[in-house]
């Protein structure tokens, strides 16, 4: 009966999960594709920069309690409150120092339009602010129906505001806007919806507990935040704000399958699993089905994404993204990884070792100091071959201790996601090919689309695999609640 209930749980989190993600980030990729189109690539460059400390500094403002308070057993109003106004406080000190800093930012980006855009876009910190406690309250009862409302509500409307401007010729402004506008009406619905509001009890015994789970995961997500940041400053700083608007167009496309599914796994799988973190082997077991379930959907989407590269970018948003679609097999099979570090940190936080969790983050960030270095003295290219590589290195690093601690070894993690690999690389063999025709890209991509899935099907059908008849039984499953429904 629990294993039944964690089962369903995980399911419609899951399933609810999904829709935010895909759903809102749908809306708002079919909003990219025509801001692309009548924006610049410079124009996405700026936003990327200020993008880089909005970024950076939003891992201050949540200081890690969310976490702790959903791995917390019993929580309190007092928690609530104390992690509110913590979360407050530090959202109009950062968007000050953010508001100081700007000139200092435009000069070392030698863009002074920088200094006024950095300015605005530091309300984003006090927006996303008001979302901490909210997003928090609903994790707790796994409730990502409602989130999922707020995201999508939030993502047609400022995905409206910003076509609206750029068509009046607002040019980086119809950016700065629609993500503005995206934060502000999330947290808005998020507050109508969830109705939580705060009594402005302050606990000190609260906040000792939240900063004594949470500072090493601050920590943690900072470094994270500041060496991914990394790459898009050196991009910016030594090649142009036009290169780091191809750069972040291909990195935005890739993350659909890589960082927002991982995402859907991660906000579902911490609260469920951490029920029942007491139960080691319950505990290993669902993570070995996450871990497989989620790498045979990200693995496959992305190696595909890398073979299809040039005539998706070419169909979706023009020739003059060119660039982005050089760059953009690098980071689909770099990404392609990503759930598999994400789920095994998710594995430690878990278990309470956010010590662990810290000197893993130290460490990796400090081997990424060689990629980075190539960027900046070599090549953009061979940063990211580079990144690419020592993504393995990663992964070992980060399944060596979910091996020590759990049982779980990084060679039983390969051997569980090889399969997935496999079959991801037939695929991409099938299709890659096909761009050479003397066809229309309009007319290659949607026969490499027919192929893939054809090829995926048979493959899938033939072999048998567990994670594909675990996620096909998954859709079949909902699909028929949605019809009986009806």
């Amino acid at each position: 009966m629990a294993e039944a209930s964690l089962k369903n749980k995980t399911v419609r989190g899951v399933g609810w999960s999904a829709i935010d993600a895909f759903l809102g980030q749908g809306v708002t990729f079919i909003v990219g594709l025509v801001l692309a189109r009548l924006l610049s690539p410079d124009e996405y460059g700026l936003i990327g920069i200020v993008t880089i400390f909005t970024t950076i500094l939003a891992g201050f403002v949540d200081c890690g309690f969310a976490n702790s308070l959903i791995r917390k057993p019993k929580v309190t109003e007092e928690d609530y409150n104390t992690m509110f106004i913590v979360n407050m406080v530090m959202s109009f000190a950062l968007c000050g120092v953010l508001y100081l800093c700007a000139p200092a930012i435009a000069r070392f980006f030698d863009r002074e339009q920088l200094v006024i855009l950095v300015r605005v876009m530091g309300a984003l910190l006090i927006f996303q602010a008001l979302a901490i406690v909210q997003n928090t309250n609903l994790g707790r009862k796994i409730d990502f129906k409602t989130k999922a409302k707020a995201s999508v509500v939030a993502a047609i409307a400022s995905g409206v505001f910003g076509i609206v401007m750029a068509l009046m010729g607002c040019g980086v402004w119809s950016l700065v806007v629609q993500q503005l506008s995206r934060q502000l009406i999330n947290s808005v619905c998020l507050w109508f919806l969830n109705r939580w509001w705060p009594s402005w009890k302050f606990s000190k015994e609260s906040l000792k507990y939240m900063w004594g789970f949470g500072w090493k995961l601050m920590f943690s997500g900072l470094i994270d935040r500041i060496w991914a940041q990394l790459y898009h400053t050196v991009v910016g700083k030594f090649y142009s704000p036009a290169t780091l608007g191809q750069y972040s167009r291909s990195k935005e496309y890739a993350s659909l399958f890589s960082s927002n599914f991982t995402a859907i796994v991660s906000r579902v799988s911490f609260p469920v699993l951490s029920q029942v973190q007491e139960d080691k082997a319950r505990m290993i077991s669902a993570y070995r089905r996450i871990i497989k379930t989620t790498m045979f959907v990200t693995a496959i989407a992305l190696v595909f994404m890398a073979a299809v590269a040039e005539p998706l970018v070419y169909c979706l948003i023009g020739p003059q993204w060119h660039q982005a679609a050089t760059f953009l097999p690098f980071i689909c099979l770099t990404l392609s990884l990503y759930p598999l570090h994400s789920i095994n940190l998710n594995m430690l936080q878990v278990q309470g070792r956010t010590d662990i969790f810290l000197v893993l983050e130290i460490i990796k960030k400090i081997l990424a100091i060689v990629p980075l270095s190539l960027g900046i003295f070599v090549d953009i290219y061979w940063m990211l071959i580079g990144s690419f590589l020592f993504g393995f290195v990663y992964m070992f690093l980060n399944t060596y201790h979910t091996g020590k601690k759990l049982g779980y070894t990084t060679w039983m993690q390969m051997k569980d996601i090889a399969p997935s690999y496999g079959v991801g690389l037939l695929i991409a063999v099938s299709v890659f090919f096909i761009k050479y025709l003397p066809l229309s890209y309009f007319i290659i991509l949607p026969i490499q689309l027919v192929v893939g899935c054809g090829v995926f099907f048979v493959v899938c059908e033939t072999l048998k695999l567990p994670e594909y008849l675990e996620v096909k039984g998954v859709a079949l499953d909902y699909l028929g609640k949605l019809k009986r429904k009806r």
